[in-house]
């Protein structure tokens, strides 16, 4: 059986996430989606539970970090080609997201990156592994 990774974040508007990363082109498994998260499919093996803050903090033994203040995660996304990537900043990007840098060409690598509506930060690229693998 492989292992499945399911990714949390604590969401301030349920409604508005969905419908946020909706426009990024996920989809949602309603089987285990509720009005108290939402698991967005990412890939066969990969999946965010998009949790209320109140729903969230039920599994802490610690405080809630802010992601508009700090980054504790860095959540990366890989895509087939530039052209995705790029399409994939600007879906966010016109959903309401934030991008908090410049696009980065390393030549093997293009990368680039968008903060969803609270502030948690996902890393978008591609890379040649096979020009990276000679570098």
């Amino acid at each position: 059986m492989s292992t499945k990774m399911f990714v949390n974040l604590p969401v301030r508007d349920l409604k508005k996430s969905k419908a946020f990363f909706s426009a990024l082109g996920f989809t949602f498994n309603p089987q285990f989606s509720n009005d108290d998260g939402a698991c967005m499919v990412v890939s066969e093996h990969n999946f965010v539970m998009l949790l209320t803050e109140p729903f969230f903090k039920t599994f802490l033994s610690k405080p809630m970090a802010n992601a508009r203040e700090s980054t504790q995660v860095l959540i990366a996304l890989s895509c087939d080609n530039r052209a995705e990537v790029e399409a994939k900043v600007n879906a966010a990007l016109a959903a309401g997201g934030t991008t908090p840098r410049p696009a980065k060409d390393h030549g093997f690598m293009f990368q680039h990156g968008f903060d969803d509506l609270d502030g948690n930060a996902f890393e978008v690229f591609w890379m040649d592994e096979v020009a990276a693998a000679g570098s």
